[in-house]
C-alpha cells in the first residue's frame, strides 16, 4: 500500500493566495476520475496533490506513486477549488497537456478510425460528457475549434471523467478546413441534423468516419453543414424533438461502435 506522506496543511489565506479555479487557464483539476487519470499520464505534468483523507483513500495506488500528496481537510479543498466543485477529496495542479495536431492523428488513424467534430459547442459540461463518450466508444480524437469552444477547465474535466487525460483534443483555427482535409483522408464526415430525410442507422458506410456535432441550440453552421459528405439524423419521435448534444452524440458514438462489432 502507497505509503502516506502528509504535509502540514496550510492556513486558508495561503490557500487562497495559491488560486481557485475561477478564470479559464487555471490549471486546477478535481474529482476522482479526472485526478486519477492526470496522475497516471506520462505526458502530464503534476505539479500538486492534494487530498483529504477520504479522497487518499479512495485513489489507487499506482496514482498516489507518483507524486507525494498534501492532505488537507475539507474546508480548505472546498476553499482551494471553486464553489460548488465536486471534488470527492481530490484535485491536482497541473500544466495543460501538449497540444495534438490534426495531421499527427491522420497519420496514425486506422482504416476503423472515429474523430468527433464540434461545432462552437461551447457548454464545458457537453464537451466534457462528449469526451467521455468518445472515449468510452473508441473514438480517436476530438476536434474542435481555437475560438467559440471551452477551455479545458476543472468543471470540464470532471464531466470528462478521465477522458481529457485519454482521448486526444485537438484545436483547429478553421473547421471547414480540418473537414477537407478529414476528407482528403479518406474520412467520411456525417453531420449530426435533426432536419435531415437521412436516419443514422439508414446510411450505410464503412472506414473512417468523423462525427460532426453542431451547437447546443443552433446546430451545424451552414459552412460547416455544406464541408460534410451527408447529414444524418437521429431516430427520435418528433413529438419530442431533438437531444441535448451531449446525449445526442452518445447515441450516434453507439450506434458506430455497434455496427464495428456486428
Amino acid at each position: 500500500m502507497a505509503k502516506r506522506n502528509p504535509r502540514k496543511s496550510k492556513n486558508r489565506s495561503e490557500i487562497r493566495r495559491g488560486g481557485a479555479n475561477t478564470t479559464p487557464g487555471n490549471p486546477w483539476l478535481f474529482g476522482l476520475h479526472a485526478v486519477t487519470a492526470a496522475l497516471l499520464n506520462r505526458n502530464r505534468r503534476v505539479e500538486r496533490l492534494v487530498v483529504t483523507l477520504a479522497g487518499h483513500e479512495r485513489l489507487p495506488e499506482a496514482a498516489l506513486e507518483t507524486i507525494q500528496a498534501e492532505f488537507l481537510g475539507r474546508e480548505d479543498m472546498d476553499a482551494l477549488l471553486p464553489p460548488g466543485a465536486v471534488h470527492q477529496g481530490v484535485a491536482v495542479l497541473c500544466a495543460p497537456l501538449p497540444a495534438s495536431a490534426l495531421e499527427d492523428i491522420l497519420l496514425e488513424a486506422s482504416d476503423q478510425t472515429m474523430i468527433v467534430v464540434l461545432d462552437q459547442v461551447t457548454d464545458p459540461q457537453n464537451v466534457g460528457a462528449i469526451m467521455r463518450s468518445a472515449a468510452a466508444f473508441g473514438a480517436s480524437a476530438l476536434v474542435m475549434q481555437d475560438r467559440h469552444a471551452p477551455p479545458i477547465t476543472g468543471a470540464l474535466a470532471k464531466a470528462a471523467s478521465g477522458a481529457v487525460d485519454n482521448l486526444p483534443l485537438v484545436r483547429v483555427t478553421n473547421l471547414a478546413r480540418a473537414l477537407h482535409d478529414l476528407k482528403a483522408a479518406q474520412f467520411w464526415c456525417i453531420g449530426l441534423d435533426g432536419e435531415s430525410e437521412t436516419a443514422l442507422q439508414d446510411f450505410k458506410v464503412g472506414g473512417r468516419v468523423a462525427l460532426v456535432m453542431g451547437a447546443e441550440d443552433t446546430g451545424l453552421r451552414r459552412l460547416t453543414a455544406e464541408s460534410c459528405d451527408v447529414l444524418a439524423r437521429l431516430p427520435t419521435r418528433d413529438a419530442f424533438g431533438t437531444l441535448n448534444v451531449s446525449a445526442a452524440a452518445a447515441a450516434a458514438l453507439y450506434e458506430w461502435a455497434r455496427r464495428q462489432n456486428s
